[in-house]
C-alpha cells in the first residue's frame, strides 16, 4: 500500500527529530516546520509542545551599564549577552539609551527569539533572527524618574521562551479560556488538569440535587466552580496560581425568621458592576441553575456542630448588612495568593513578570490598575495617589524590591477609597471572625490573606459522614466529605477540613504548583 504525502512527511519530521536530539547540527529545527504539516498531524504535536502558559515571559535579567552585561541562554540563540549604553542623541534633559544585545549559536538557521522590554514607563518588544549584535533605541527618557531606575536597576529583559511559533500557539490556547463554548469548558479542564493535576470525572445524574433548605444553616459555606465564559477562564487562572480547586465562594444566613439568605461578594448588579450582596436563597439558587452560563459545579459545606453553636447569627447579619452595596474586593484580590518572594510563582511567572503585566495595564487603562493594585501598593508603602511606575521609583528609593512589597500582609481594618475591601472569600471569613468562629485568636488573623483553598481547609465542616443531609450525594457511588449540589463533575477539595487556626496564618505560606505544599504553620 502507498504511504500518503502526509504520513512520508510526518515520517521525516520524526527523523530529523531523533537527529537534533542526538546533536546532529540542522538547518533548521523540525519544531520550525510543523505548521507546514497537515492540520490533523501538527494540532495534536504542537499541543504537546506548548500550552497557554507558554504565553507568559521568562525574566532573563536587567542590562545598564556596559560593565554591568549578562548572558543567558534563549529558546533559539543559545549565548546571548545585552548591555545598556546611555546618549543624549536628542539633546534632551536626561536623553535616551541604546540597548545592545548580541545573540549567537542558534540552534537552527529557521529559528527567532522574541524579548520584551521594561522600565516602570516603558513596554515595548524586539525579535532576533540573524546571529548578531542587535541594537533597540530608547530614543528618549520619560524624565528624571525613569532615568534614574534604569541607571540604577536597568531595562529589565524578558524572553519568549516558546519562540514566534509557541507564542501564537499560546495565543490560541488562552483565548477560548475566556469563551462561552464547549470549546472554552474543554480548554478550561484541560488546563487544570496539565497544570494542576486536577481531575474531572462524571457524577452519575442528575447533576442537580433535589436539595432540602431546611438542613442548610447559617454559616454554611459555598464553594463554587465555573469552568466556562470569562469567569470561567478567570476562575482557571486564579486556580492555577492559588492551588484552590473553587474560585468563587458564598455563605448561607437564616433571618430572625427562618428565612434563608445567601451573601456573595461578587455579585453582579443591574449595571453590570460586582457588589456585596445579600439575596435570598430561592433567588440566588434560580440564577445558579437557569441563569449563569459559566456551568458552575457548586458544594455546600456544612459547619461542623460544634462549630454552627458557636456562630453568633446576629453579628454575622450585623456585619452583613454593613457591608451589603459594597464593591467587591478587587484592592487586594491578589495578596491572599502572594505570600513570599518567590515560592507563590508557578515558573515562568515571577515578581518581575507581574511588574511588567502591572505597568502595561497601567498605560491600557490605568483606572483599573488603581483599583486592583496601585491603592494597596500605596498603603504598603504609606503614600498616597502614587501611579504604578512612581510606586517602583519610590520602592528603588527606599533600598528595598518590588517583590519584598508584594509579600507586605494585607491587613483586614485597611480602608480603601471605596470603603473596606473584602474578595469572596475575604467577606465569608470576616463573616466568620465577627460572628466568633476565630475565638480569642481573631485579632491576629487577617482574613483578606486567605485563599479560597485556605478557607476550605479550615477545620470549621462536618467531619461525621452520618450528619450530612439525606440529599447529600445522593445517586453518587463516591461519597464526598461534603454535599455537592450541582455539576455534571465530580468536586474535589484537596485538604479539606484539616487546618486547626493559628495567629497570623497564611501570611508567609508557600504556594508553587503542582503540589502547592505549605510550610507548617506558615
Amino acid at each position: 500500500m502507498a504511504s500518503s504525502p502526509s504520513l512520508l512527511f510526518a515520517a521525516a519530521i520524526t527523523t530529523l527529530t531523533f537527529l537534533s536530539v542526538h546533536s546532529v547540527k540542522l538547518p533548521f529545527h523540525p519544531r520550525d516546520v510543523l505548521p507546514l504539516l497537515p492540520r490533523q498531524i501538527s494540532w495534536p504535536i504542537l499541543n504537546s509542545l506548548h500550552g497557554a502558559v507558554d504565553l507568559l515571559p521568562t525574566f532573563v535579567g536587567s542590562a545598564s551599564s556596559p560593565n554591568d552585561s549578562f548572558e543567558w541562554k534563549g529558546a533559539c540563540f543559545y549565548q546571548n549577552t545585552a548591555w545598556m549604553e546611555f546618549h543624549n542623541k536628542t539633546g534632551s534633559e536626561f536623553g535616551g539609551g541604546t540597548l545592545h544585545l548580541k545573540v549567537s549559536k542558534p540552534h537552527s538557521w529557521t529559528c527567532m527569539d522574541i524579548y520584551v522590554f521594561a522600565t516602570p514607563y516603558t513596554v515595548t518588544w524586539d525579535y532576533y533572527l540573524l546571529s548578531r549584535e542587535h541594537t533597540f533605541e530608547f530614543k528618549e527618557w520619560q524624565g528624571k524618574d525613569e532615568f534614574e531606575y534604569v541607571k540604577n536597576k536597568g531595562v529589565s529583559i524578558f524572553l519568549m521562551q516558546a519562540g514566534m511559533l509557541g507564542t501564537l500557539q499560546a495565543l490560541w490556547d488562552v483565548f477560548p479560556l475566556f469563551t462561552n463554548t464547549g470549546w472554552g469548558e474543554n480548554s478550561n479542564i484541560g488546563f487544570l488538569e496539565k497544570h494542576m493535576g486536577a481531575s474531572f470525572d462524571q457524577r452519575p445524574q442528575p447533576w442537580v440535587t433535589n436539595i432540602s433548605i431546611d438542613d442548610i444553616h447559617s454559616g454554611d459555606f459555598l464553594a463554587i466552580s465555573k469552568i466556562r465564559g470569562r469567569w470561567g477562564g478567570f476562575e482557571t487562572l486564579e486556580k492555577w496560581v492559588s492551588g484552590a480547586y473553587a474560585g468563587h465562594s458564598a455563605v448561607c444566613l437564616r433571618d430572625s425568621e427562618g428565612k434563608l439568605w445567601v451573601g456573595e461578594s461578587g455579585h453582579e448588579n443591574e449595571k453590570g458592576e460586582d457588589i456585596i450582596a445579600v439575596l435570598p436563597w430561592d433567588e440566588w439558587w434560580e440564577f445558579e441553575l437557569n441563569k449563569d452560563d459559566s456551568n458552575p459545579h457548586i458544594a455546600l459545606l456544612p459547619l461542623h456542630p460544634d462549630i454552627r453553636a458557636k456562630f453568633n447569627e446576629t453579628a454575622a447579619w450585623e456585619y452583613a448588612r454593613s457591608m451589603e452595596g459594597q464593591p467587591y474586593g478587587f484592592h487586594n484580590l491578589i495578596f491572599s495568593w502572594i505570600d513570599t518572594i518567590e515560592d507563590n510563582y508557578p515558573p515562568p511567572l515571577d515578581a518581575h513578570v507581574v511588574a511588567s503585566v502591572m505597568t502595561v495595564w497601567n498605560q491600557i487603562q490605568p483606572a483599573y490598575a488603581a483599583n486592583m493594585w496601585n491603592e494597596a501598593l500605596n498603603t504598603r508603602l504609606g503614600t498616597k495617589n502614587l501611579t504604578f511606575p512612581d510606586i517602583l521609583v519610590e520602592v528603588e528609593k527606599r533600598g528595598s524590591s518590588f517583590d519584598q512589597l508584594l509579600t507586605i500582609p494585607e491587613q483586614d481594618d485597611w480602608e480603601y477609597s471605596d470603603g473596606k475591601s473584602t474578595s469572596c472569600v475575604a467577606f465569608i471569613l470576616e463573616m466568620y471572625k465577627e460572628a466568633g468562629l476565630f475565638g480569642p485568636i481573631a485579632s491576629s488573623i487577617q482574613v483578606t490573606e486567605f485563599t479560597i483553598k485556605d478557607a476550605y481547609m479550615l477545620k470549621f465542616f462536618e467531619n461525621n459522614s452520618s450528619r450530612l443531609p439525606k440529599w447529600c450525594n445522593d445517586g453518587d457511588t463516591v461519597k464526598l466529605p461534603f454535599c455537592q449540589i450541582k455539576g455534571k463533575y465530580r468536586m474535589e477539595l484537596p485538604l479539606y477540613n484539616t487546618m486547626e487556626t493559628y495567629p497570623h496564618m497564611n501570611e508567609r505560606c508557600p504556594s508553587r504548583p503542582p503540589k502547592y505544599s505549605r510550610s507548617q504553620n506558615c
